[in-house]
């Protein structure tokens, strides 16, 4: 299974919005719940995390919104070892690397 780094999907989605009248293009997920670490810094971005996605039942979705360059890449990455999806990685808006992010994650 090949993995990518949250900059390669950054790149992709960011590349996309030409296409869409200046729009980054997303995937449409509803998630079950939703966890807000932009005030945190690392490790705590991905305690968080996984607390909450601990207490999920498989198959639902969190949402997450994040930013600073270490939790852009360590949450994510943290997620996929531990086996789960990661459905949607997006900037909020056509912003530089380590700016806010939404992540969407389905629970293995």
């Amino acid at each position: 299974m090949q993995t990518f780094s949250p900059y390669i999907f950054f790149i992709f989605f960011a590349t996309q919005k030409n296409s869409n009248q200046g729009k980054i293009m997303s995937l449409s997920f509803n998630a079950d719940y939703f966890i807000d670490i932009t005030a945190e810094v690392c490790p705590m971005t991905f305690v968080k995390t996984k607390l909450r996605i601990e207490a999920m039942k498989p198959g639902e979705v969190l949402e997450i919104r994040l930013k600073g360059a270490e939790p852009l890449m360590n949450v994510p990455r943290s997620l996929k070892e531990l086996g789960h999806q990661i459905l949607s990685f997006l900037p909020e808006a056509a912003e530089t690397a380590g700016g806010t992010h939404r992540l969407l994650v389905r629970k293995a």
